[in-house]
């Protein structure tokens, strides 16, 4: 039997649209697209670095929620409108993910809004 469960970060983007931020089905975990919102505030910065800053700390809480961490990741999803401003969020994601370089893939396409420069969404393999 499975074991599934449903992580929320109190988002209104989740009750609004109806999904989890996170669904664990041991051992797997699967972070929904994330952005750079603080969930606490509903705010988000205007500036690309600080977004995908942003966006890294709440998949990171939702990993550990999920009793996963960024070591567990196995692959990523990048999504940005500009991929001109690619470049400036290696740092930012060599930092986080480290040496468990998950397989990635950087897609450009239109966010849900318009002040949103950058989404992620993450898979995990809990290693027990």
């Amino acid at each position: 039997m499975s074991d599934r469960r449903q992580i929320s970060q109190g988002s209104t983007f989740e009750e609004q649209v109806g999904y989890s931020r996170a669904i664990v089905d041991d051992p797997w975990v699967f972070v929904a697209g994330t952005t750079g919102f603080d969930y606490s505030t509903m705010t988000i910065s205007d500036d690309i670095v600080e977004q995908v800053n942003q966006t890294l700390a709440n998949i990171d809480a939702a990993l550990r929620q999920a009793g996963a961490t960024a070591a567990d990741v196995v692959r990523v999803r990048y999504y940005l409108p500009n991929a001109d401003e690619f470049e400036a969020c290696h740092p930012s994601l060599r930092r986080y993910f480290g040496e468990s370089r998950p397989a990635a893939t950087m897609i450009v396409c239109g966010l849900a809004d318009q002040r949103m420069k950058v989404e992620i969404e993450v898979t995990a393999l809990k290693r027990g």
